[in-house]
């Protein structure tokens, strides 16, 4: 079986020169259904063999090697050299080598890179809700802080690729206020699940999430205002584009996609 024509997203941001980003689509490799056609991911039970040959494709894409983590929804963020072998557990990279692509796979949650402004350091992170909100343990920090800080607090921009969107993302009571006690401006970014019947018998309150919003107040956080990509849109929706993208709460078994950056010189 010979692949379907590769396509995938770039973004549209101000990057350095020498500096690249592309996002995958689930077309393009071999994997049959339900991981039709470019699953990436080898942890989600499709032929080892069509997951060695969507990498291969992959890497030819880019020119370079992608280097694929064993992500745990976590927040370690880890340095990626020439040596570093595929399946080093963490939920973000970086490098400041050339020829190597920082990679990290979603089907829903938010992938999100960084670069400096002169192009020397480039990072990639996994945010799901649990990565993104962090440890309270670890001071409340999350994926997005330990990736921001191996930037050395240069100028720093970011691009946030696909997930779920804020009208299919629910959640619970919860996972609201646990973002609200960190940052009382979260509050903006939840609205509530209007349902007569969950309310007349007392279930437990339901919320529609914005996930993007969520990342970009962390961001701004941060200082970063430099922020491109995913604005909440419903084009940048995992659950609602079943053409473009995996998605593991619309479909549970599927593919992942990968957002990889990477230095050319």
């Amino acid at each position: 079986m010979q692949p379907c024509n590769l396509s995938y997203l770039q973004p549209d941001w101000p990057a350095p020169s020498g500096v690249h980003v592309a996002c995958s689509l689930r077309t393009g490799g071999i994997s049959a259904s339900p991981y039709d056609s470019l699953n990436l991911a080898s942890h989600v039970g499709d032929s080892a063999r069509a997951v060695e040959k969507n990498r291969s494709i992959w890497g030819q894409a880019l020119g370079c090697r992608p280097v694929f983590l064993e992500q745990v929804h976590a927040t370690d963020v880890v340095p990626v050299h020439a040596d570093t072998p595929d399946g080093v557990v963490a939920d973000g990279a970086w490098t400041r080598e050339s020829g190597l692509a920082c990679t990290v796979l979603v089907a829903d949650c938010l992938p999100v890179v960084m670069c400096d402004a002169d192009g020397a350091t480039v990072s990639a992170g996994h945010a799901g809700w649990r990565g993104l909100l962090g440890l309270r343990d670890h001071g409340g920090a999350g994926v997005l802080e330990n990736q921001f800080r191996v930037h050395s607090g240069n100028d720093v921009m970011a691009w946030l690729g696909p997930c779920i969107g804020p009208q299919a993302f629910e959640v619970g009571d919860e996972v609201r206020q646990a973002f609200i006690d960190a940052n009382p401006e979260a509050r903006a970014c939840f609205v509530p699940v209007r349902t007569s019947d969950s309310h007349r018998a007392g279930m437990p309150a339901k919320w529609l999430a914005d996930l993007p919003e969520l990342a970009r107040q962390r961001l701004r956080a941060l200082g970063i205002t430099r922020i491109f990509g995913n604005d909440g849109g419903p084009q940048w929706c995992t659950v609602n584009n079943p053409m473009d993208f995996y998605s593991f709460r619309r479909d549970r078994t599927c593919g992942r996609l990968a957002v990889s950056i990477w230095r050319s010189v």
